[in-house]
Order: C-alpha cells, then sequence, then structure tokens
C-alpha cells in the first residue's frame, strides 16, 4: 500500500530519539545494512556517485539514475528507504514531479537540499545555496503533490546555510522550509554539540544531524547516538560509510592479490565471504525454489541434470 513504510518512519522520528539511519551506495549494501538490524536506510548520493561513476559527489549523477537505483533499494529491502534528491531536479516542478515518481516506488522519505546546482557533498569546501523563497517553493509543491496523491511521505528539508553564512541563518531557514509543509529539517554541516543543543531548541519540528561514516565526523562532532536521542534530535545519518568501507576492502584485497608471488590468496578466507555465504544472502536458495515451484519439469531436469 503506497505510504505504508512512509508511515512506519514517520512514526519511529516522531519518538525524536536519534533514529539511526546509514546511507547505502546501492541494493546490496542496502541489504547488508537492513541484515545488521537497522531500522532505516537513506540512498547516499555520495555514495551513488562513487559506485556509479567513481566520481566525487558534485552533481554528477544524472536524476534517472539516483531514480532507477533508489527503485532498486526499495525493491531489496523491507525497512522504510529515504531517497536523495539533491536539489530536486531544478525548480519547484521538478521536484514536485520527482517527488510523485518517488511516492509511486514506495519510498518512505526525501532529502532535498537548498544548494546552488550543481551541489556537491556537505561536508566539502565550495558550497553555494540557493535563495530561501526558492527553496520553500520546491519545498511547498512537494508537499502538496503529498496532499493530492495522500501519503506519508516524510519531506526532509536540508539546508547547507552552516557553512555560508553560518548557523542563525541555518536555524531561519530550517523554520522557513517547515513552515513550508518539510517533516523534518536537516542542518549539514552543524559543527558542535553546543550547536545541536540550540538547534534542537530553536529549530520548531524534527531535526536531523549527519555524523557522515561514524568514525571521525568529518565536520560535525561525533556526539554518541545515546546523547543525542537524549537532546531530541529525530535522525542521524550516516551516509558515506557504506562506500568508503567498500572502497578500503576492495582496494586492500586487490593490492594484496597483486603483490601475491602466486597470483592467489589461497586459503586466506579472511578477504571474503564464502561463495556459499554469498548466494545464500543474495538469495539463490529462494530463486531455486521458484524455479522448481514455476518451471516444467522436464527443463529443470535437463537444466540440473549431471553431465
Amino acid at each position: 500500500m503506497i505510504g505504508s513504510s512512509a508511515a512506519v518512519l514517520r512514526e519511529k522520528l516522531n519518538r525524536k530519539q536519534a533514529l539511526l539511519v546509514p546511507g547505502c551506495h546501492d541494493a546490496l549494501s542496502a541489504r547488508v545494512i537492513e541484515s545488521a538490524g537497522f531500522e532505516a536506510i537513506q540512498v547516499s548520493g555520495f555514495g551513488l556517485a562513487g559506485s556509479l561513476l567513481a566520481r566525487p559527489d558534485v552533481g554528477l549523477v544524472e536524476m534517472k539514475d539516483v531514480l532507477e537505483h533508489t527503485w532498486h533499494v526499495v525493491r531489496a529491502v523491507g525497512i522504510p528507504v529515504m531517497a536523495d534528491i539533491d536539489t530536486g531536479g531544478g525548480n519547484a516542478m521538478n521536484a514536485a514531479d520527482i517527488t510523485e515518481r518517488l511516492i509511486v516506488m514506495g519510498a518512505a522519505g526525501v532529502n532535498i537540499e537548498d544548494q546552488v546546482f550543481p551541489k556537491r557533498c556537505g561536508h566539502m569546501e565550495g558550497k553555494q545555496v540557493i535563495g530561501a523563497e526558492e527553496m520553500t517553493g520546491k519545498v511547498r509543491a512537494m508537499a502538496d503533490v503529498r496532499r493530492r496523491v495522500g501519503t506519508d511521505i516524510v519531506i526532509n528539508a536540508r539546508t547547507d546555510a552552516c557553512a555560508v553564512y553560518g548557523l542563525d541563518e541555518a536555524i531561519r531557514r530550517a523554520n522557513l522550509y517547515l513552515e513550508a509543509g518539510a517533516d523534518m529539517a536537516f542542518l549539514d554541516g552543524i559543527r558542535t554539540r553546543t550547536d545541536v543543543e540550540r538547534a534542537v531548541w530553536e529549530v520548531k519540528g524534527l531535526l536531523s544531524v549527519n555524523l557522515m561514516d561514524a568514525v571521525t565526523g568529518v565536520k560535525t562532532e561525533l556526539i554518541p547516538i545515546p546523547e543525542l536521542a537524549r537532546m531530541g534530535v529525530a535522525r542521524v545519518s550516516i551516509p558515506v560509510a557504506s562506500i568508503m568501507v567498500v572502497h578500503r576492502a576492495l582496494k586492500e584485497f586487490f593490492d594484496a592479490l597483486r603483490a601475491s608471488p602466486t597470483g592467489l590468496l589461497a586459503g586466506e578466507t579472511q578477504w571474503l565471504s564464502s561463495f556459499a555465504e554469498y548466494t545464500d544472502f543474495v538469495g539463490l536458495k529462494e530463486y531455486r525454489r521458484l524455479e522448481n515451484e514455476y518451471l516444467p519439469k522436464n527443463t529443470l531436469e535437463e537444466k540440473y541434470s549431471v553431465r
């Protein structure tokens, strides 16, 4: 049913208990995150740029690719999925059209930001933001689509004004976007515990913060999740860890393989999942079950007979 996963996400966010929402860069990483026990997930624009293009997150991924891969993620997992549409694909009408597509595919939430296109990762230098009035128009258009379709999709309005104009302007913009119909405000690039505490008090709605990789924090102070929950933060995103973990694992494995005098890493099973473990994880047994249920017996016998 359209809106059901969105309703689940909305209920979790309304608790203001720092719902931890990791970012994924593809359907496989999404399923791994789900299997670890997380309750919601977001598609990472940073991760898509890396996995699809091997490029930095500077606005190079086409919106058709964002939507296609978001659809793959939604199909791959059972937990709520938040999409990332960067600056909304253009003006308010573009943002509204994309929102409707996300609703149809079953996305539970959507992030949109007030950067100038081409945007860039929120923790990179050189950011610019559009006028607050233009951004509120995008948010209003998205909220109107949600109302017309009749769904609970969560609109998360991100402002990058912290880096450009400071925290006061970021809070002002967050409240404007909430008044325009956003459900949650995301102050990207917020720096300190004191700043987060202030934002919780002054932002008149749900607040999201970004701890980037959960290890270094990049520009935002790493604050333990239980502390953020006590503050009343609604969502904590960890958007870039999946692609950076994969990058390191791939690099270390293939560097070791290239350096091996035999060209192999025989017996060094610590590098990877077994063939059986991986194929079980991606559903090969279920696929075989469906074959047995639906394919003709003679086809199965020919397909799997030992020669």
